[in-house]
């Protein structure tokens, strides 16, 4: 049997040591992501060590933090303030957000049937303050999440510029997601033209991953921070990111869709968007996202998005 080290016998963690000799003696591990490890370096400060470089380039990342908190949303946002290359890995300094995730992942954590009014709210304050920040040419430039371009690059609307995402995104894998969702072509072609079809619409900051983890709340539930940008963020119809949002809230607890029905419901009437146009911008995020982790059921976000695009009013019209 192989030894399993434990706390006595596991390796520092060498980080700890970097961020202290650069004088940071209060160094502590936050957590790690995607993205990365972060690091809290005490007075404001927190660093993040990359596990690869940001898929828009680090300057870009950099300068699409400083548009967004340049309008100063209702909450804290990420802002880098210094690059580092330590030995090939890059390390950025940051502003440490304030608070504590809204709830964990439902993959980790059964959430109970009956939506509370505080966790409703808080969505509301999130999705309000990210619609009140104007989409910038530094976000027209982002790359989503698997894509191979800028998803605005020769377009000139977020409707086309997301229909020719899903096209794209279809044609890459889009074989092993026929095999479990009926009528698979056709619906993608159903959720193309509604795409087409929508009216004109903002263009604001898209967080695109408003997963309760990604939103920070004080000891009352008020939203004070939202982090994780970069996994589906551009610039776009505010509408995309409510849709996004109440499907996403609950991906994998046994009341996932009647979460998802309650809290799209919840947004057409509080932020006065169409049912279809959500419906639509919920199957274009299923069709956009469904390869980035796993091809086949066993894989949880693949068989969420078949799951989605069975269920979705638009896909199966």
């Amino acid at each position: 049997m192989e030894n399993t080290p434990t706390a006595e016998t596991a390796p520092a963690d060498p980080w700890l040591a970097h961020f202290a000799g650069r004088g940071h003696p209060a160094v502590r591990r936050i957590g790690a992501g995607v993205e990365g490890v972060v690091y809290g370096l005490g007075e404001g400060r927190a660093a993040k060590v990359w596990s690869g470089r940001p898929p828009a380039g680090l300057a870009l990342t950099r300068e699409v933090y400083a548009d967004i908190a340049r309008r100063r949303p209702p909450f804290a946002t990420p802002e880098i303030f210094d690059v580092e290359d330590h030995e090939g890995v890059t390390v950025t300094y940051e502003r440490e957000l304030p608070g504590g995730p809204l709830r964990a992942d439902s993959a980790h954590e059964a959430y109970e049937r009956e939506l509370s009014a505080r966790h409703g709210d808080a969505l509301l304050t999130v999705l309000r303050g990210l619609a009140s920040v104007p989409g910038t040419a530094a976000m027209l430039r982002l790359t989503v999440h698997g894509d191979d371009r800028p998803l605005w690059r020769d377009h000139d609307c977020f409707r086309d510029a997301l229909a020719a995402l899903v096209d794209r995104a279809a044609a890459r894998n889009g074989a092993a997601l026929a095999a479990h969702v009926p009528d698979f072509e056709a619906g993608v072609d159903r959720t193309r033209r509604a795409l087409r079809a929508l009216p004109d619409a903002p263009v604001t900051a898209i967080h695109g991953d408003l997963v309760p983890p990604n939103i920070h709340v004080d000891e009352a539930g008020r939203p004070v921070a939202v982090l994780d940008f970069g996994f589906y963020t551009t610039a776009g119809d505010p509408a995309f990111e409510a849709a996004v949002t109440a499907a996403v809230w609950d991906m994998y607890g046994p009341h996932a869709a009647e979460h998802a029905a309650e809290l799209t419901g919840l947004f057409a009437r509080e932020l006065g968007y169409p049912p279809a146009t959500l419906a639509a911008y919920q199957a274009a995020y299923a069709l956009t996202t469904y390869d980035l982790f796993g091809l086949d059921l066993q894989d949880g976000h693949f068989r969420w998005c078949a799951q989605q695009l069975r269920g979705n009013r638009v896909f199966n019209a």
